[in-house]
């Protein structure tokens, strides 16, 4: 018999062989312009509830998704007194703003900010498949065979809403993960990707412009053709589901013709101090800047959940080689986030997270490469009510395994939600009408909160 491949290698993980399904292509949000997918995110609009008591620390979300496995011992805990096979050979260390806390030399720019942010260094769970780690970060859940669990963004646009003009729930540039989505809620409650990324040349976001060829007047002959027909309708059937869809429609239509919609979705204006910030410009080649600049005006403009996609760091062989351009690349656009949302006093109403599907093994393969690790690895959170200027949790020596206070995936979801003013015990419907808690067996972690 073939000999199984060990797991966390490139082998072990079914996600490598997959062929792209339909689904794959497909995702909520405007897929088609103005149309039934659009009325369907914009059925989140309907009342949110209203938070009850203590006002939520975090009135948004900035998710940064490092994608495929962030190593943790070449960024934010790095051994350098292991053996030579498990800290590598390439990266040295720099002292932070953290007394006593050192980074990669890769994170030197986000070191001088780092008293602005909580680093976890314990974050632990035991899925090391990419599909089964995306879920379990993403949703707070396990997966599981019978249900796919909706993820932070999609809750966070069920339970408060839409504010203004804007979507509840955006992904820059894309949706990076099936596991963004709304699993069993609605598609409603699904992002809406931006569909181009902002450091290209040229950069547009799809369908928030009119279509060639159709102006102002033609829209509004288009509205009104909407309006004959919708009559039609509710002279045959007066039914609450028809004006209900109708009222999204309308809201669909007025984010068409919002200024201020279309300005958040846009890097114009933008002055040179605040893109040197991101390290964009100068001669510069970045992909994070301009992705994490639109995330902070998406969150002034009222967006709950923004989630960024950036990299490819599953690096099981050539593993340095890899980091080398990438990681100082995120270094520069993360530490000009933070620091542009201190600097407008928004950090404290914005919480930050920094979180991938797990770690990268402590040990370097035969290839040069490290494989997957979900048994310990670091996470970011700065902002919303996050502690600043601390370490949470230790891994050992080798960063192999946690060595003081481990963050499981149920307690880290159960806080975000509670700076948020979502209660993570509280329950969603799936379908069947079968209440489903929103996170299972978390609690707050007190020592995370500022």
């Amino acid at each position: 018999m073939p000999k199984s491949p060990a797991p966390g290698t490139w082998f072990a993980d079914p996600s490598h062989f997959g062929r792209q399904s339909r689904r794959d292509f497909l995702y909520a949000g405007w897929a088609g312009g103005v149309g039934l997918t659009l009325g369907q995110l914009l059925q989140s609009q309907s009342l949110a509830a209203e938070n009850k008591g203590e006002q939520p620390k975090a009135k948004s979300v900035i998710q940064i998704y490092l994608s495929g496995g962030f190593a943790h011992m070449d960024s934010f805990d790095p051994k350098p007194d292991s053996p030579v096979e498990y800290r590598g050979n390439i990266l040295s260390t720099v002292e932070t703003s953290i007394p006593g806390v050192r980074f990669s030399s890769h994170m030197a720019n986000t070191a001088k900010v780092a008293d602005k942010m909580t680093v976890v260094r314990s974050m632990t769970h035991s899925d090391v498949d990419h599909g089964r780690g995306q879920h379990s970060m993403f949703t707070g859940y396990r997966p599981s065979p019978a249900l796919v669990y909706p993820s932070l963004g999609s809750v966070i646009s069920n339970k408060l809403g839409q504010r203004g003009a804007v979507p509840p729930y955006v992904c820059v540039p894309t949706q990076g993960s099936e596991y963004f989505g709304s699993g069993y809620l609605s598609n409603a409650f699904g992002p809406f990707a931006l569909g181009a990324d902002p450091a290209r040349r040229g950069f547009q976001v799809r369908d928030l412009n009119m279509a060639p060829g159709i102006d102002d007047a033609r829209f509004d002959k288009r509205k009104g053709w909407k309006e004959l027909v919708d009559d039609h309708f509710h002279r045959q059937a007066n039914d609450d589901s028809l004006a209900t869809m109708n009222s999204f429609y309308q809201r669909a239509y007025d984010m068409l013709s919002s200024p201020e919609a279309k300005a958040a979705f846009s890097l114009e204006g933008e002055d040179e101090a605040t893109k040197e910030l991101y390290g964009i410009g100068g001669g510069q080649s970045t992909s994070t800047g301009p992705r994490f600049m639109i995330a902070r005006r998406l969150v002034e403009a009222g967006v709950r959940c923004v989630t960024v996609t950036y990299g490819a760091w599953d690096t099981h062989s050539f593993h340095y080689r890899g980091i080398e351009r990438a990681m100082p690349d995120f270094d520069r656009g993360f530490s000009g986030l933070i620091q542009d949302l201190d600097q407008r006093g928004l950090l404290d109403s914005t919480l930050v997270l920094v979180t991938s599907e797990f770690g990268r093994t402590p040990k370097i393969n035969a290839g040069g490469g490290r494989d997957h690790w979900p048994r310990v690895f670091s996470i970011v959170m700065a902002g919303g009510g996050i502690k600043r200027g601390q370490t949470f949790g230790e891994s050992d020596r080798l960063a192999a395994e946690p060595a003081d206070q481990p963050l499981s995936v149920e307690d880290y979801t159960h806080t975000v939600y509670h700076l948020l003013g979502i209660d993570g015990g509280d329950y969603l419907m799936s379908p069947g009408d079968r209440p489903q808690r929103i996170v299972m067996d978390g609690k707050v972690v007190p020592g995370l909160l500022g």
